[in-house]
Formats: structure tokens, C-alpha cells, sequence
């Protein structure tokens, strides 16, 4: 599994202690292993820094499976069994791989999902079989009714994101309609009908819920499992803000994206499904 984790473009870490408690959460509850992404941040880094940087690692990973053939690992006798072990695991692994994104992360993971997609059997061995979207940092220019109503949510405001997003994305011809941004707009590629099956986590409380329930319906419209479990009462990053992480809410988030990642990576599949 890639984790991208979320910051609004601008901040967060892939080894902070929150992002790290996390991540062992979902490694556990799924049985992973899970590669947390560290990307570049605006403003020094504007768009398209974080998503090249996303990709970057998933075409790293293909790397790493091609140059470490099974063979010549194996035979190495500086490596402990143990650890053959764990690099077998790893590379056979790399044939169900799962994207998860928190947030901006969330965005990522659909960037690389899509170019998963264009390279085909370019990637190979790995497959990206399935993503995992958190409550998405998606916008757009036509207000959605929850960012009208929810513009002044907490953690997140309606006009602390816009500033993100002024900061992150190229400064001429700023646009909310950027395909980083509206995963709505028209024309966008591949079509929805080749993307990956795709989880989508959202917050009652949370602005930005409506367009990534609509893009969620948009995926299920032709025939993608796509979805979407919604929190009562739960604020963005309620799964993954170091104040929250704790909460029976955030680990019962985390038990749901165990159930459903399971189809996907799990070699007799799992008996849950939503």
C-alpha cells in the first residue's frame, strides 16, 4: 500500500507520529506493508511537484521488482532468512497494490491511479488494484450545497483551503477547475469506466464532501466498485488528525477500510463487502 498523506499541499509529513501511528493502524488491520509517500510542498514546490512525486514512487517500486530478481536475492548470503522472507513478500506483493490518500493525499493517489492506468503493463509487476480516498481535498468553481453550508467547518475552513490551493497551484491563470482540484470537469483522462475500484471515506461535518460523493457516483455510473462510507458527525481528517486518532470513530474508520481493501489484496479474497 502507498500512503499519501493529507497537509492541504502545504504541510504534514510522511514520518510524523501521527502519520506513523496511522499507518501501523492500516498496516495491522489490512496486513500490508505500507510505503508512507513523501512528496515536495508549496509554496516552494507549486503543482506539479507532489503528484510527479507520487508517481515517481510507484514507478520506483516496478524498479526495485525488476533489478531485484527472486533468483539472485535468494542466493545472497548476506541476506538472514528473515529477511528473504520479508523481500519474497514484497515482491509478490506488488501485484495487488492498494493507494490510500488523506485528504490532498487523497488527491495524489487519484493522479497516480490514473497513470497506473495509462502505462498499463508498462508498470509491471505492479498492478494497482484498488484506492482508498479520505475525505478528498477536492474543489471546484460551482459551489456544491456543503460548501455553502459548511464553508466555516472546523479544522478546515472553506477560505483557509482556497489559500492552500492559491499556493499550490500554478500562480497564472489560477483555477479551482484544475484537474488537481475537480475531479468533475469534463474530459478528463482515462475515463471513469478504466479507473481502479475505488473506497471513499467522507465527514457529515466536512465542506468538501459533496463533489467526492459525487465523484464516487460518477465511478459507480459505469459499473466501478466505488463505495462510499460517510461519518456521522465527524469533521475532515477525523481518522488521521493526532487529536482525533485515538477516538472509537477513527478506529472503526480504519476497521472499514480493512474490510474492503481485503477483496483486493487477500488471495482468497474476504467474506465482507459493502
Amino acid at each position: 500500500m502507498l500512503q499519501f498523506h493529507g497537509g492541504a499541499f502545504v504541510g504534514g509529513s510522511n514520518d510524523s507520529v501521527v502519520n506513523d501511528v496511522f499507518c501501523r493502524r492500516i498496516a495491522k488491520l489490512c496486513d500490508v506493508i505500507v510505503v508512507a509517500v513523501g512528496y515536495r510542498l508549496a509554496p516552494e514546490s507549486r503543482y506539479p511537484a507532489a503528484f510527479e512525486d507520487g508517481l515517481k514512487v510507484l514507478n520506483w517500486l516496478g524498479k526495485q521488482a525488476n533489478l531485484a530478481e527472486c533468483g539472485r536475492w535468494m542466493g545472497n548470503g548476506e541476506w538472514g532468512m528473515g529477511e528473504r522472507e520479508w523481500m519474497l513478500m514484497f515482491l509478490m506483493g506488488l501485484s495487488r497494490c492498494v493507494l490510500l490518500g488523506v485528504s490532498c493525499g487523497a488527491n495524489i493517489a487519484d493522479y497516480v491511479a490514473r497513470k497506473a492506468v495509462e502505462a498499463g503493463e508498462l508498470l509491471d509487476p505492479v498492478k494497482v488494484v484498488a484506492q482508498v480516498l479520505m475525505y478528498p481535498f477536492f474543489i471546484g468553481s460551482n459551489l456544491t450545497n456543503s460548501e455553502i453550508k459548511l464553508a466555516n467547518s472546523y479544522f478546515y475552513d472553506k477560505s483557509m483551503c482556497i489559500l492552500a490551493w492559491k499556493l499550490f497551484l500554478p500562480e497564472e491563470n489560477f483555477n479551482l477547475d484544475h484537474p488537481a482540484a475537480n475531479p468533475l470537469i469534463p474530459g478528463r483522462e482515462p475515463p471513469p469506466k478504466f479507473m481502479p475500484p475505488t473506497l471513499t471515506v467522507v465527514a457529515e461535518q466536512d465542506w468538501m464532501r459533496d463533489r467526492a460523493i459525487a465523484y464516487s457516483e460518477e465511478l459507480r455510473k459505469v459499473n466501478i466498485d466505488a463505495p462510499l462510507l460517510e461519518y456521522k458527525d465527524a469533521v475532515h481528517e477525523f481518522a488521521t488528525l493526532d487529536m482525533l486518532l485515538q477516538t472509537p470513530q477513527a478506529q472503526a474508520c480504519a476497521e472499514d477500510i480493512a474490510i474492503w481493501v481485503k477483496k483486493y489484496i487477500s488471495l482468497r479474497g474476504h467474506e465482507f463487502s459493502y
